[in-house]
């Protein structure tokens, strides 16, 4: 008799384990991307301009962990620089590393760069708004990021008089 109700003690001390989810581990509940070093606007600015984007997996726990060098990271051109034509797909324009830099590069063969901002203000008075950006995504574990949204500022702004040549905001 002993042993039936060891038996039967041990097989409901395992079902209750079983049924609490004691020992399933710690899962991913969400992947998320920021771009380090900047506060307010993001602006990617100079030829040969750098950003370094992290991607974080965020863990049901509680715990984040830097998976930048594992991710997929995908770049889409989305809208027009300030002369209204298309933004040209990467690696012209920028280019993403696996390490999460994004580069400011050339948009042709003679290292032209582009401004995707426009002023609508005055030049005393500016009002920077951009009409075009890189869409950067991260892919991990099946999980993808929030969308990070990256202007440029590699070249001077066509707008003349409303800029001298600025391109986007200074601060």
């Amino acid at each position: 008799m002993k042993r039936i109700s060891l038996f039967a003690t041990l097989l409901i001390t395992a079902v209750a384990l079983l049924s609490t989810s004691c020992g399933t581990g710690d899962k991913i509940g969400s992947v998320s991307m920021t771009v380090g070093g900047t506060t307010g606007t993001v602006n990617l600015v100079g030829l040969g301009g750098t950003l370094q984007l992290k991607v974080t997996a965020n863990y049901t726990s509680g715990k984040q962990i830097d998976e930048t060098n594992f991710a997929t990271l995908t770049v889409v051109p989305v809208g027009v620089d300030d002369t209204g034509a298309a933004l040209p797909a990467p690696p012209l324009g920028v280019q993403i590393d696996n390490t999460g830099l994004i580069t400011a590069t050339a948009t042709d063969a003679n290292g032209d760069g582009l401004c995707t901002w426009i002023n609508q203000g005055t030049l005393q008075t500016q009002s920077w708004f951009f009409t075009g950006e890189y869409t950067v995504t991260a892919s991990y574990r099946g999980f993808t990021s929030n969308p990070v949204y990256i202007p440029v500022a590699s070249a001077a702004n066509n707008q003349g008089a409303l800029t001298n040549g600025q391109c986007g905001p200074t601060s």
